[in-house]
């Protein structure tokens, strides 16, 4: 699944942004909301990282499709078993979403000057799907992927797909009822198997969100990344 439908013209994604607070940008954050959101959700994260990285600018997109079960909100693609689409749906949404998240990393990369080397990646749910999806298979590797309560896609076809292999941090905690915890494990297997540095954390007592100790260590994977 890494090809748009040549019939799926290119969705423009748009979203709240933040420039660097240094006032000059030298490197870019994109942080990817989960099912039913939208990049306003995720938006405040900028605020918390952007003092682990002041030199970095942050944008939020909103997905490019109204979300089926909450039509105030958005969705990289349907999922049938929340919302009644098939399989097909699914498979085919997934695929757009990635043409159109590429694109729309490759557009402000170039209008900041920047590379994929300082490219960082911060998804949530959802979000961690495609940041996963999107981010292993880039000409170049970003500079690191962040994945709260996710899970990886098809994790037995990444060893085989991978064209960039940028360093993860999975957080997840131990109480989500909507992305079982089991789904990191599986997911750090996955990356691992295809040779993708991987760490991973679980946050004790957390359900489907995220925790000050999973703030703290993306902070501190930010710094790492970009130092």
């Amino acid at each position: 699944m890494t090809d748009a439908s040549p019939l799926s013209p290119i969705r423009r994604l748009d979203g709240p942004r933040r420039p660097a607070a240094s006032g000059q940008a030298d490197a870019l954050i994109v942080l990817l909301h989960g099912y039913g959101a939208s990049g306003d959700d995720l938006f405040p994260l900028a605020g918390v990282f952007a003092q682990a990285a002041p030199s970095a600018a942050f944008a939020a997109p909103h997905a490019p499709e109204s979300c089926r079960v909450n039509p105030m909100g958005r969705q990289w693609f349907p999922i049938p078993w929340i919302d009644g689409s098939s399989e097909a749906e699914m498979i085919s949404g997934f695929q757009r979403a990635e043409g159109d998240l590429n694109a729309f990393l490759d557009a402000e990369l170039a209008a900041a000057g920047l590379s994929d080397d300082r490219l960082l990646l911060i998804g949530f749910s959802q979000g961690t799907m495609i940041s996963l999806q999107v981010g292993m298979r880039r000409p170049k590797p970003a500079a690191g992927i962040v994945g709260f309560s996710g899970r990886l896609v098809r994790p037995e076809a990444l060893a085989a797909e991978a064209t960039a292999k940028p360093p993860v941090l999975l957080v997840h905690g131990d109480q989500d009822d909507v992305i079982p915890v089991a789904a990191l494990e599986e997911a750090r297997e996955g990356l691992a198997a295809a040779d993708i540095p991987v760490r991973w954390h679980v946050s004790r007592g957390v359900g489907h969100g995220i925790a000050e100790d999973g703030l703290e260590l993306a902070a501190s994977f930010i710094v790492d990344r970009l130092s």
